[in-house]
C-alpha cells in the first residue's frame, strides 16, 4: 500500500506550499493529460492517466511510496475522493483543496449560487438533471462527455431556460458563454464543462439559511385546502384524494410527473412543491389557466400542455409517475405503455375501477385498490356538510420500482 495519498485539487491558479511539497516528494502521480504535464510533477515519478478512478486506486494500492492524485476543483465536492475512500482499497487521504468549478463558474457569471441545486450529468443521470433544471430555477450541472449543454438543450424542449456555459475553467483556453437552451445544440461544446441553467419564475429574495432550495417555503401539509385553490375543485381534486394520490406516487427531485386532466391545477402544484419537474395537461384551456395560475400563486413551475390525451402524450418526455385524473382506462392503457415507475387514477363505480385494474394487470403492473370514503364535519355543530366515496387505484410496475 502506498505510505502516503494526497489529493490535490487544481484550478488553475498556483499550487499551495503544501500542494508543492506533496507533489515533490512523490514516487506516483494520477491525474488527466492537464495535471501530468505541470511542470511541478516530478520527472521520475511514475505517472498514471486518470481515466477509470477504481483502476487508478487498485494501482496506487499495490503502490510502494507516496502517490499524489491531481483532480480539477474541490476533489471532495463530486469528486475523487470519495471514490479513493472506498472500504475495498484500504486508502487513507489527505486531501489539499481548490475552488470548485461549481463555484468558479457561478464566480465567472457574476451570481450568488447559495440558492443553486447542483446536479451531475452523465449518461446515467442525464434525465433526472434535465428534470431537475425543469423544476428549478437555478441548477450547476456538472457534465459528462454524451451528457453537455446540447444534451441538456435538447432534452429541455419547450421549456425556455439560459445557459451559461463555462468550459475549461482554470485553463487558458477557458471560455464562458450564454446561450438559450434551445441554441444550444447549435455549438460544439469543449469537456470539461458546468452549466448554469436559469429560467422560469420563484428563486429567494435574499440570502436563505439552507443551501438549495429552501423547504421551508410556503404552507405547511402536502395539499392544501380548495380555498387556496379559488374554490370549485373538481369531484376527483378532493384534498383527501390528493393527499393519498401523492403518497401513492411519492414524487421526489429528479422525477418528471405527469398530471393527465390538471383540472385547477392543484395536484400539479402539490407535485412540483415535492421538488418534481411536472407536465401538467388538460383539454380545456380554461383548466390550463388555472393550473398556471396556482402555480404562480406557490412559485412552482409546472409546464403546461393543452391537448386532449392520449394523442398530446405521444410527444412528451418519458414520466417516471403519473396520476390521471380524466380520460378513463383509455388514457390509463397509453399511460400504462409508456412504463412509468407508478401510476394512480381514481373511479366513480366498482365497474369503471375493474375494468382500469384489468388494463394495469395486463401491461404488468401490480395493482391496488381502495374505497376511500371522507366524511366532513361542520365543526361548530358537528354535523356532516360533504361526503366524498371514490376508488383510488394504483399500479407499480415491479421491474422499475425503486
Amino acid at each position: 500500500m502506498a505510505d502516503r495519498v494526497t489529493v490535490i485539487g487544481w484550478d488553475g491558479s498556483p499550487l499551495t506550499d503544501a500542494a508543492r511539497g506533496a507533489l515533490g516528494a512523490a514516487t506516483l502521480v494520477a491525474g488527466a493529460a492537464h495535471h501530468l504535464a505541470l511542470p511541478e510533477v516530478p520527472r521520475t515519478a511514475e505517472r498514471i492517466r486518470l481515466g477509470s478512478v477504481a483502476l487508478a486506486a487498485r494501482r496506487i494500492a499495490a503502490h510502494r511510496g507516496t502517490a499524489v492524485v491531481l483532480a480539477d476543483g474541490d476533489p471532495g465536492f463530486f469528486g475523487v475522493v470519495r471514490a479513493l475512500r472506498a472500504p475495498e482499497f484500504g486508502l487513507e487521504v489527505e486531501v489539499v483543496p481548490a475552488v470548485s468549478s461549481v463555484a468558479a463558474a457561478f464566480a465567472r457569471a457574476g451570481m450568488p449560487w447559495d440558492d443553486a441545486q447542483v446536479v451531475v450529468a452523465h449518461k446515467r443521470t442525464l434525465r433526472r438533471a434535465v428534470n431537475v433544471c425543469r423544476a428549478h430555477t437555478k441548477v450547476a450541472v456538472l457534465t459528462a462527455p454524451g451528457a453537455g449543454p446540447a444534451e441538456l438543450g435538447l432534452l429541455l424542449e419547450g421549456v425556455h431556460r439560459t445557459f451559461v456555459i463555462c468550459e475549461e475553467l482554470g485553463t487558458e483556453r477557458e471560455q464562458v458563454s450564454v446561450v438559450t437552451s434551445d441554441k444550444a445544440a447549435d455549438h460544439t461544446w469543449r469537456d470539461p464543462n458546468v452549466v448554469i441553467v436559469i429560467g422560469g419564475r420563484g428563486g429567494a429574495e435574499g440570502g436563505g439559511w439552507i443551501a438549495g432550495r429552501d423547504p421551508g417555503t410556503g404552507p405547511r401539509g402536502w395539499t392544501q385546502p380548495a380555498e387556496a385553490y379559488g374554490g370549485g375543485l373538481g369531484e376527483g381534486e378532493t384534498d383527501l384524494l390528493r393527499a393519498a394520490q401523492l403518497a401513492r406516487l411519492g414524487p421526489r427531485v429528479g422525477d418528471l410527473v405527469w398530471d393527465i386532466g390538471c383540472g385547477s391545477g392543484a395536484f400539479a402544484t402539490e407535485a412540483a412543491r415535492a421538488g418534481a419537474a411536472v407536465i401538467a395537461v388538460d383539454r380545456d384551456p380554461q383548466a390550463c389557466a388555472r393550473t398556471e395560475s396556482a402555480a404562480r400563486r406557490f412559485g412552482v413551475q409546472p409546464q403546461v400542455v393543452h391537448g386532449s390525451a392520449p394523442h398530446v402524450l405521444e410527444n412528451l418526455p418519458e414520466p417516471d409517475v403519473v396520476r390521471v385524473g380524466g380520460g378513463g382506462a383509455a388514457v390509463v392503457s397509453a399511460v400504462a405503455d409508456r412504463r412509468p415507475q407508478r401510476i394512480v387514477t381514481h373511479a366513480a363505480t366498482r365497474d369503471a375501477a375493474e375494468l382500469v385494474g384489468r388494463d394495469l394487470t395486463e401491461h404488468g403492473y401490480r395493482v391496488e385498490c381502495a374505497l376511500l370514503q371522507s366524511v366532513g364535519l361542520d365543526t361548530r355543530a358537528w354535523t356532516e356538510k360533504e361526503r366524498s366515496v371514490v376508488f383510488l387505484l394504483s399500479g407499480v410496475l415491479p421491474e422499475r420500482a425503486p
